[in-house]
């Protein structure tokens, strides 16, 4: 057993997991689900949606063990990255005990997830231009802290972190703490993330998602992919036939080669598109800085951040205002659109 489950809460760790019944496809007749035996035959559904799909379907699991270099036994396919970052805090907190630490600027589902569980959270700022303060981090961590969140490219700034204050984290806490890494947006990145570190780093989790990149947001696919135990352990707590039919399907036509060329090419066009952005918002009168982004948006600081707001929102356009968090007055974060909404996003802001 991976040494780092002594981490979890007792209860999960003896916990029974739920009883779930793998779709064999050798067994021709179902009467072991409670299932409708008849689909609707004006549905044309790429899938029987009287059916409840496997929890984990080998199909998906083994495609997306090949996609990421992994072993099928390290992958657990998520309702997206949140449901990850929702199981590892139930795992690991308990509630009025246990904290988790994160690193704002940041996404805030990690706060989230930790206080719907009851759990406490430590704060460790990022340095000047949202670095990693690996030191400072690293000085914070108590027993109580059980899982540490990075976002790496960052979550609302942008930047990836330093790979050597990455793995100065990892090597302080190894057996200490779960790292969870979310890389929902390193496919925008020229860097490769830190999957190579997981046989190095047995408390290592990394988010990965096929809602950005991937183009699958309403499909709610996402990825943990971590030591065999740690995954078997998050798995004990999602609840039976937890992954729509539906999902699936879409998931395993993303992974297919042709949709992955078209994808890839898709990431390089929305990349010169954000440099782009980048270099026309740097004209436009009222911004006053924008931060160099590795994800599929920018982070803008404007003179008049409200006045911005309400421009794009009188031109029918939605941006994120994140001028209430700590270290981001003035910032709006804005997605990379295609070109012709981000020319329309440039006309609402006028001219220089």
């Amino acid at each position: 057993m991976n040494d780092i489950l002594r981490l979890a809460r007792p209860e999960i760790r003896a916990l029974v997991p739920a009883a779930t019944h793998s779709h064999d496809d050798s067994a021709r007749i179902r009467l072991h689900a409670n299932e409708n035996p008849w689909p609707d035959e004006d549905d044309d559904a790429p899938v029987a949606l009287n059916r409840y799909c496997d929890g984990q379907p080998r199909a998906l699991v083994q495609a997306l063990a090949a996609h990421y270099g992994s072993a099928a036994d390290g992958i657990l396919v998520t309702r997206g990255s949140d449901e990850a970052i929702d199981l590892l805090v139930r795992a690991f907190c308990r509630a009025g005990a246990d904290r988790i630490l994160v690193c704002p600027p940041c996404f805030g589902m990690y706060r989230f997830s930790a206080e719907v569980q009851g759990a406490g959270v430590v704060t460790v700022p990022l340095a000047a231009d949202f670095r990693l303060d690996a030191e400072a981090l690293i000085r914070s961590w108590t027993p109580a802290v059980k899982v540490v969140f990075l976002c790496s490219p960052n979550n609302p700034t942008g930047n990836t972190f330093g790979a050597d204050a990455v793995e100065r984290v990892l090597a302080a806490l190894d057996g200490r703490a779960i790292v969870a890494i979310d890389e929902a947006y390193v496919e925008f990145s020229q860097g490769r993330g830190f999957l190579g570190a997981l046989a190095r780093h047995p408390g290592l989790v990394i988010l990965r998602t096929l809602s950005k990149a991937h183009g699958l947001a309403s499909s709610r696919c996402g990825v943990a992919i971590a030591a065999p135990g740690l995954i078997e352990l998050l798995g004990r707590i999602m609840p039976p036939y937890a992954l729509p039919g539906p999902t699936v399907v879409a998931a395993l036509a993303a992974l297919d080669p042709q949709r992955l060329a078209r994808t890839r090419a898709r990431i390089r066009a929305l990349v010169d598109e954000r440099e782009r952005l980048r270099a026309a918002l740097a004209a436009v009168d009222g911004v006053l800085r924008i931060w160099p982004s590795e994800a599929n948006f920018l982070l803008v600081e404007f003179g008049d951040a409200a006045g911005a707001l309400a421009a794009a929102a009188n031109r029918g356009l939605l941006l994120r205002d994140f001028s209430r968090q700590p270290g981001l007055t003035g910032c709006l974060r804005i997605t990379v659109g295609s070109r012709e909404e981000n020319d329309r996003l440039l006309a609402a802001l006028g001219p220089p």
